[in-house]
């Protein structure tokens, strides 16, 4: 007996009994795609393996009936144009690539007059053989949540026939949300077999108005005839077929920020404002947020700072007073009856309040101990001594922590008796599951350090645990990254595959938590919000400080990857999200956006708007950002997406910028090479920048060919450059 909606059961009796002919065939490498007209719908019916199908409705009047006007044929599929009484519909179907299973089909209407939608059936419905009774059974992966990407993978497990990306372009939805004042999040998803994306309805009685074209879907299909047999399948299915999308899919224009001198602005307002430190025990410390007083310092905040500023100056080769005033108060996070540091300052931890469960004296979250000791471990492999004492010095605990627990940690525990105070995110969802990658990657530093065989046997414990976690390992967006450099780094020290197959289950999970649309409704329209990553899986916002720990560790896993064979579709897409978070990040920054989109009542301190100091949150376009607050353990984003994007050439008077990653810069007299990362498919920008009272040379630039530069209003010069190129930058 069939199941489901009534436009489910119609969808899956589609043809039983009625004689409805094809209006369109087509072959999609392997795949038997027809397009039929039937009452109130037209339909898209895609046959897999073993004659399951999935079916589409690109087009939908509801009560009412769809009439035909007109078939167009193109070289890559075919526009259909319909009209009801409510309007006028056209299809556009497309084959992006004659040799891979990927179609799309934008759908566009006009209304004959001011239309509301109380309610949107989704688009699809999975179906077995004309032949049989028996529905399918699938398993879905990955569904929107929130203001995530609008997308859902799937497979199609009985019987067997492959999987599926589903991905609704929602940037072409923004006119829709317009008119209409409705959000685009959580607008793809369903329950087997009614799936993919459903209209957001017009509860505020916003009807989408008369006689203008709008667009009602954009959506992308991705095929394969491989059933994912586990987790590391699944991951590594999900990373391929989005990367087999992504290149055709419209993608806003990236722009260039002057992050020379948001940087200096950055650090001017991080040493000199009063409202970003305090003083205690005889020392100063950055506040977690502007004008937060109320909260103990937390090592954790110092760190992640520090870090970033330390890039910096490896960079600028400038005294940075502010990483000598961090590094004064370091030490005394140290718990000398516990042998390891603390999460709060120890001396003023009769401060905290008690309002939360880890404000509260001895509770430990349980990444907040991981974290900085990955910092102090870095600093220590830099050759920084303080950072070894500490990292050193803590250790022993961070082991007998990990070991109580079976690497398997909770959200908060008391650090004196390691009671658990509270277990699971929440009731049935595990602990902090991403925490035994970010312990690994400690243990890995300790094994870079001492070359001691003891800290890379645990690093390989811990990376075990890992394994059965699939797409619900993300706890925090810059832990799971940080877990991916682990996972790829114990590859390279083993070559046990498991380990790299782990690293691409890290990283499944947080493009998985990425926001690959541009919102451009409410406050939205004024910050770009495309390839923005979520910090948790359920957060309503994207966050500046996870944000730019996840950019650091993708960088980091690109070098590490620069001698190995990864996914191709890793390296397309990674260099991506690079260049457009240098693109977004500029946003986070109150100075560059409206004040009218900034909350009134942050939760923590307050929100200075003329502050270069980057707010946590931003939301969807129809909500205020910033009401969480101001972060100072956020400050770190210039900071580190400058030495990673300008080369600066010695003794010239010019610097080069690009928004790809970008690797081997060599200097010889009056020439400059390097390799830019990611796919010949894709490309970046690249800047050639002036010092300020210096005019540019005469240039000449190539990548294989000679490259033609584009004079800015700036006077910078500004070039196109293919990914995979080999750039070489000759003066006179």
């Amino acid at each position: 007996m069939k199941t489901g909606s009534p436009w489910a059961i119609a969808a899956i009796n589609l043809f039983d009994g009625q004689d409805v002919p094809d209006i369109y065939r087509y072959d999609m490498a392997g795949y038997n795609v027809s397009v039929h007209h039937l009452n109130n719908g037209l339909w898209i019916t895609v046959t897999c393996n073993n004659g399951v199908q999935v079916i589409l409705r690109p087009a939908f009047a509801p009560a009412d009936h769809l009439q035909i006007d007109r078939v167009i044929h193109h070289e890559d599929g075919l526009t259909i144009s319909l009209s009801a009484a409510i309007g006028k519909f056209k299809v556009r179907l497309q084959f992006p690539e004659k040799n891979q299973p990927l179609l799309r089909y934008i759908t566009t209407f006009i209304g004959n007059q001011p239309l509301l939608v109380p309610f949107w059936p989704r688009d699809m419905v999975i179906s077995g053989s004309d032949e049989t009774d028996k529905e399918p059974e699938g398993t879905i992966y990955v569904n929107q949540m929130g203001t995530r990407s609008g997308l859902q993978y799937f497979s199609l497990d009985e019987p067997e026939a492959g999987a599926v990306l589903y991905f609704q372009n929602l940037t072409a939805l923004n006119h829709y949300a317009r008119a209409t004042e409705t959000s685009l999040g959580d607008t793809v998803g369903g329950t087997w077999p009614e799936l993919g994306f459903a209209l957001p309805p017009t509860i505020k009685g916003k009807p989408i108005p008369a006689n203008k074209e709008i667009i009602l879907s954009d959506a992308f299909l991705a095929f394969t005839q491989e059933n994912p047999g586990d987790e590391f399948a699944q991951a590594k299915q999900f990373l391929n077929l989005l990367a087999v999308i992504y290149p055709h899919l419209p993608k806003p224009e990236t722009k260039y920020h002057d992050w020379l001198n948001i940087v200096g602005e950055g650090l001017h307002d991080l040493e000199f404002s009063h409202a970003c430190w305090s003083h205690g025990g005889g020392q100063d410390y950055l506040n977690a947020y502007v004008a937060d007083y109320a909260t103990p310092p937390e090592i954790m905040v110092q760190l992640a700072v520090l870090m970033p500023l330390t890039d910096y100056y490896d960079w600028c080769k400038t005294e940075l007073p502010a990483i000598k005033k961090i590094q004064n108060g370091l030490d005394a996070f140290y718990n000398k009856e516990l042998h390891t540091v603390n999460r709060f300052l120890p001396s003023l931890t009769k401060e905290l309040d008690g309002s939360e469960e880890q404000l509260k004296p001895n509770v430990m979250d349980s990444w907040y101990l991981h974290h900085p000791l990955h910092n102090l471990g870095r600093l220590a492999i830099r050759g920084d001594e303080q950072g070894k004492k500490l990292f050193l010095g803590s250790i022993d605990f961070a082991i007998r922590v990990a070991r109580h627990f079976n690497y398997e940690w909770p959200v908060l525990y008391n650090m004196e008796t390691l009671e658990v105070v509270k277990a699971e995110t929440k009731p049935g969802m595990g602990g902090e599951k991403d925490v035994a990658g970010l312990y690994t990657l400690v243990m890995l530093d300790a094994w870079e350090l001492t070359k001691e065989k003891k800290y890379l046997a645990e690093a390989e414990k811990a990376a075990k645990t890992l394994k059965g976690k699939g797409f619900e390992l993300f706890y925090q967006a810059n832990n799971t990254a940080f877990s991916a450099n682990a996972m790829l780094w114990l590859y390279k020290e083993t070559r046990k595959e498991i380990y790299l197959d782990l690293a691409y289950v890290c990283l499944a999970n947080v493009f998985k938590n990425l926001q690959l649309w541009e919102c451009e409704y409410g406050y939205a329209k004024d910050y770009a919000t495309f390839f923005a990553v979520f910090p948790l899986n359920d957060a309503p916002y994207t966050a500046a400080y996870e944000e730019q720990e996840v950019f650091a560790a993708f960088h980091n896993f690109l070098l590490y990857a620069a001698d190995e064979t990864i996914l191709p579709s890793v390296s397309l897409l990674l260099p991506e999200f690079l260049r457009y978070i240098v693109n977004r990040a500029a946003y986070y920054y109150p100075p560059n956006l409206p004040k009218e989109m900034l909350a009134d009542e942050p939760t923590k301190g307050q929100v200075d708007p003329k502050l270069w100091i980057a707010i946590e949150d931003i939301h969807d376009g129809w909500e205020k950002s910033g009401g969480v607050g101001q972060e100072v353990y956020g400050a770190g984003v210039a900071f580190g997406i400058v030495p990673r994007h300008f080369y600066r050439v010695p003794g010239e008077h010019f610097v080069i910028y690009i928004d790809y990653p970008s690797s081997g810069f060599k200097k010889r007299k009056n020439t400059a090479t390097f390799k830019v990362g990611g796919n010949s498919r894709l490309s970046c920008r690249m800047l050639i920048i002036k010092t300020k009272g210096h005019a540019l040379p005469n240039f000449t630039v190539s990548a294989g060919g000679h490259l033609k530069a584009r004079e800015r209003r700036d006077g910078n010069l500004e070039y196109v450059v293919a990914g995979g190129s080999e750039i070489k930058i000759s003066w006179s």
